[in-house]
């Protein structure tokens, strides 16, 4: 693990408290850019292909485009990292900003099928992979910046507050989505009013790139910069060359990350709609009751694992994770009164994936931080994201309890990632006593 190339042990001051929250209040503000097409997959999928294609049809199509932006990450991710290594990390982190928010506003203006035929769902495809490519740059960009600016003894904190940001965007998603729901019709929504969520995220956008001019460079680069210390070489062939180990930690970390949240938040509403047969309007209260419980579940873990570290953080988190999973699913197939109390106190601790990040920001020398979180993150996202809902969805052919035993197994990926740092940190120890 390299942890010398972060900020020096200080406390927080006015200045660290004020780049946390701007980066976190723009990561949210993207974030919400990034999913606010998922809660208007249903009427895209009627406005932006033939009136005469079956609706599963259109709505796999949908979902397809939504699922493209996914697997653009991975790429926008590695270019804009391999950027960011060389010439900063702020440049980066506000050029994601611009690659959302010019996408997002321009699906808001997008001609319907019905006025351009099948050159609609072609536009709407390609602003959905520029958004893709932004967000892919964009949350490995925010750790990394963060963790260079935050004193050594808060960098889980500073990662958990980033990633408690992202997870605020979904909530502000879910809300915004339920407002314009509230406010038109349907016919309201289909004619125009559908428009207005990514017009809205576009504004967002435009007002966290403002907010974004007031951070300056990370310390941690500008010292690079200083004594030509930056990478020689590709970053990223450096990263797969010497840092293979730390690769393969991230992306379990990653993994175990990704399918947490889109099992536990993405998924649930539909599930417990249609498993449980429980109300949309409970179901959708209930799961922003645990986007809330998450969002700070996020914040103590990453102070958990600047006190106690990260290996215990995940080893009691995931466990905590596991029995509450198990609970939750289980009581609501019986009783579903429970539903509201359970889902949160899932949700909290769904936020053991806070922690998460301070293990990728330890990963990896400064010279290829970005490159290596970013490559390790997006790739395994993409995999995870993509095939969770397939997998998920043949196994609840078998078995209406699929999603809590799925959770519980990748639980134990986290109580492994918990152990092998445990190791790793034996290691390192026995190596430093042995000195010397």
């Amino acid at each position: 693990m390299d942890t010398h190339t972060l900020p020096a042990a200080r406390p927080l001051n006015r200045q660290d408290c004020k780049t946390l929250a701007l980066a976190a209040l723009g990561g949210a503000l993207e974030f919400y850019d990034f999913i606010i097409y998922v809660f208007f997959a249903v009427v895209l999928g009627k406005l932006f292909f033939p009136p005469s294609m079956p609706d599963w049809l259109s709505q796999l199509q949908t979902f397809g485009i939504f699922a493209a932006g996914y697997l653009a990450r991975p790429l926008g991710g590695i270019v804009m990292a391999h950027f960011g290594d060389l010439f900063g990390r702020k440049r980066m982190f506000t050029l994601s900003i611009v690659l959302m928010a010019l996408p997002t506003l321009a699906m808001g203006m997008l001609p319907t099928y019905h006025d351009i035929g099948v050159a609609a769902p072609l536009l709407l495809l390609a602003m959905r992979v520029l958004q893709g490519a932004a967000i892919g740059g964009e949350v490995p960009g925010a750790w990394v910046f963060v963790a260079e600016h935050a004193p050594s003894r808060h960098t889980g904190l500073a990662c958990g507050a980033i990633t408690a940001g992202l997870t605020a965007g979904i909530l502000l998603g879910s809300l915004i989505a339920t407002a314009i729901n509230l406010a038109f019709t349907q016919q309201q929504i289909a004619a125009w009013a559908w428009r207005l969520p990514f017009l809205i995220g576009g504004v967002f956008g435009l007002v966290a790139m403002q907010l974004r001019q007031w951070l300056h460079e990370t310390p941690v680069f500008n010292e690079l910069k200083s004594r030509k210390a930056l990478a020689e070489e590709l970053p990223l062939k450096t990263v797969l060359r010497k840092h293979k180990t730390s690769v393969a930690l991230s992306m379990f970390a990653t993994w175990f990350l990704a399918i947490a949240i889109v099992v536990a938040i993405l998924m649930a509403p539909a599930y417990l709609q249609k498993q449980f047969n429980i109300l949309p309007v409970d179901a959708l209260r209930a799961n922003s009751l645990a986007v809330v419980a998450l969002t700070l579940g996020c914040l103590v873990a990453g102070a958990l694992g600047d006190r106690i570290g990260s290996a215990l953080t995940f080893i009691g988190g995931s466990l905590a994770l596991g029995v509450t999973s198990y609970a939750f699913y289980v009581t609501m197939a019986v009783d579903t009164s429970q539903l509201y109390p359970l889902y949160a106190l899932q949700g909290f601790f769904v936020g053991v994936v806070g922690a998460v990040p301070l293990v990728m920001v330890r990963a990896f020398p400064a010279q290829v931080r970005f490159s290596g979180l970013s490559f390790s993150y997006n790739v395994a996202y993409a995999f995870a994201g993509g095939l969770t809902p397939i997998l998920l969805s043949l196994w609840l052919k078998y078995d209406s309890l699929a999603p809590a035993y799925y959770l519980m197994l990748q639980c134990l990926l986290g109580v492994s990632v918990g152990l092998w740092l445990l190791l790793a940190e034996k290691k390192t120890s026995a190596e430093l006593s042995a000195q010397p």
